[in-house]
């Protein structure tokens, strides 16, 4: 017999949103994320079916529209595709709004990790509006805090932290009309291990060092240890804090389906034990996953991997 334990989401609201889009990364693929995470079954049942079971009402949001390029970028375009990515932001940012305003929590579903520039900002922007700060946990592989001035490649999806801290192209750094959405001393990542030099640099010059838990801290101190410093960190933010999620966090041996793999990451387990204790400890106003890639996964165990990582951040333990 079920107790009240086993319905966390009881009296809540879940509004599931896809953000397909793709042209962020250089690798296709990412845009099918969401699509392919509403429609995979997991142990016999859908997503938003699981989540329900959790207790919670859910209203699924449909796609956020995207306005997709009708060219091939040039080498010398960076950052790449930009007008696409501020008109989509404009969309992406009302349907998330639209979310919170009907006091419901946003689960994303995208996309590359380009689209964060678009989710937080929204997210920033709502609880802005009632004179309260957000944080922000940031797991990643990568910083994602490259500039156009320290990308080699020009692509987005190496750039939304930047933007969302405030660096980086105007136009995107000023989304809302406010910069930065999120300030440096709300904000953690967990996971990194690929980081480029003028990362390493800005990282160093907004004094964040201590707020980046990357895989050698997680080798030494723990999983446990570096998120509950992270949610320290986060959770001082007046408004509580959002969270994204990118599966090339996980080892490509756990999650191959991923454009921009690198070897080294964590585990299956320890990727579920890091939402399972941002669950418990509470404070999450929005849950994002990003980077998934059916087109490069094999035989769909990121996709299903990516599902129960939602799930486990809507509060779903093994007992």
């Amino acid at each position: 017999m079920k107790n009240e334990q086993d319905f966390p989401g009881k009296g809540r609201k879940v509004g599931i949103v896809g953000i397909p889009l793709g042209f962020g990364a250089e690798r296709k693929g990412s845009e099918l994320g969401s699509a392919a995470l509403r429609s995979a079954e997991i142990r016999g049942n859908l997503l938003a079916g699981h989540i329900r079971e959790l207790g919670y009402e859910v209203k699924d949001y449909g796609d956020a529209e995207i306005i997709k390029p009708s060219y091939i970028a040039g080498s010398e375009e960076n950052p790449k595709y930009l007008q696409e990515m501020l008109a989509s932001c404009e969309n992406i940012a009302n349907v998330v709004k639209e979310i919170l305003q009907n006091e419901a929590f946003p689960v994303i579903l995208g996309g590359d990790h380009s689209i964060a520039v678009g989710t937080f900002s929204a997210i920033s922007s709502f609880f802005r509006a009632q004179k309260k700060e957000i944080g922000l946990v940031w797991f990643d592989a990568h910083a994602d805090i490259n500039t156009q001035k320290t990308s080699s490649s020009g692509n987005l999806h190496g750039m939304p932290l930047a933007a969302i801290l405030g660096y980086g192209e105007p136009s995107l750094v000023n989304l809302e009309e406010f910069s930065p959405k999120v300030n440096p001393k709300f904000c953690a990542h967990i996971g990194a291990r690929d980081l480029d030099s003028g990362e390493k640099r800005l990282i160093r010059e907004l004094g964040m060092r201590g707020n980046f838990f990357t895989m050698s801290e997680i080798d030494r101190y723990g999983m446990v240890a570096c998120v509950e410093n992270a949610i320290n960190i986060a959770s001082q933010a007046s408004g509580g804090y959002a969270v994204t999620f990118d599966v090339d966090m996980i080892d490509p041996r756990f999650a191959p389906g991923s454009g921009t793999l690198v070897r080294g990451g964590t585990t299956y387990r320890e990727a579920h034990l890091a939402l399972e204790i941002i669950a418990d400890h509470g404070g999450m106003r929005s849950f994002e996953i990003v980077e998934v890639n059916p087109m490069l996964d094999e035989s769909n165990i990121t996709v299903e991997l990516a599902g129960e990582l939602i799930l486990s951040a809507l509060g779903k333990t093994i007992l």
